[in-house]
């Protein structure tokens, strides 16, 4: 006895919540506010740039050290300045396209005015979160007045990235946060947004 096939299930049907797509900022579609569209794109710019450099100072040291026996202690540092800010620029730029990983096999089950509650309480809590990096990431850079050991950067430049990130992160959950207090009140305007 041979059982039934199935269609193969369509993956975008796994990574796409009608509930949720109200409150994704897609730059193709000019979904959210424009400050943060445009934000969100210098940011994966950014990003390119950063992981291009990275890539660059990482392959001139591994060089250094098999062509010439040398290492180039400049490159090491420069690599792990660059890291620190590809992180934060990739969490913050991962953030704004709802890209980070998420269990949302409850929300997803939900009935919308339920799911903008639980969104709702996600983004207070990440924005209280990200809130307390914001206020960490200053009193670090207040205290800050060192620089680099080889390069000489200062040491707030690199860690500036903390705050401004987290600072972006947090305009975000709020803007969420205040569109899913629409939504609780009337499901209906989720759907009036998105254009189905």
């Amino acid at each position: 006895m041979t059982s039934p096939t199935l269609p193969p299930a369509d993956p975008g049907s796994y990574l796409d919540d009608p509930n949720r797509e109200p409150l994704e900022i897609d730059t193709e579609q000019r979904r959210g506010p424009a400050v943060f569209r445009l934000l969100t794109l210098a940011m994966e710019h950014l990003i390119a740039t950063i992981l291009v450099a990275l890539i660059v100072s990482v392959s001139a040291n591994v060089l250094g050290r098999s062509l010439l026996n040398r290492s180039l202690p400049w490159a090491d540092e420069l690599a792990r300045m660059l890291f620190i800010w590809l992180i934060f620029v990739g969490a913050a730029a991962a953030f704004a396209r709802y890209e980070h990983i998420a269990v949302d096999f409850l929300v997803r089950r939900l009935k919308p005015r339920a799911a903008y509650t639980l969104f709702l309480l996600q983004h207070l809590i990440i924005a209280s979160l990200m809130g307390i990096l914001v206020w960490g990431g200053y009193l670090v850079m207040s205290r800050s007045t060192g620089r680099t050991a080889i390069l000489g950067v200062p040491w707030n430049l690199i860690n500036v990235s903390l705050v401004l990130c987290s600072l972006f992160i947090v305009a975000v959950a709020l803007w969420r946060a205040w569109l899913c207090l629409r939504f609780i009140r009337d499901p209906q305007a989720a759907i009036r947004q998105t254009g189905d």
